[in-house]
């Protein structure tokens, strides 16, 4: 089994207006990206090669939106996250997308 590729918690996941949850957790694992709620109920999950992620110019900087299986979603990261380098959580999440052939957008 591979190591988690990255990890950050106390998310707030959002669709559109909705918040979905404010402390969810994104992994990604094993080729997959999943968003989770606060108790581990997934909200939606897939290949990192189907996943597309980015910042948008006007976005706060601890957020990015991700498309999964065709769903917008705002991740708001803050500083919680599980990284060896002290890398910011969103950076660090785009950077793991770009490297694992997951689409920046």
């Amino acid at each position: 089994m591979a190591d988690v590729e990255f990890s950050a918690t106390g998310v707030r996941i959002e669709r559109w207006t909705r918040s979905l949850t404010n402390a969810g957790q994104v992994i990604v694992k094993d080729g997959r990206v999943a968003l989770l709620t606060s108790n581990g109920r997934e909200i939606d999950s897939a290949p990192l090669g189907t996943v597309s992620a980015g910042k948008r110019w006007f976005a706060a900087a601890d957020s990015a939106i991700a498309r999964v299986n065709g769903v917008r979603y705002r991740l708001t990261m803050g500083q919680r996250s599980h990284l060896r380098d002290g890398a910011a959580p969103v950076s660090r999440f785009l950077e793991v997308l770009g490297s694992t052939g997951g689409r920046r957008g």
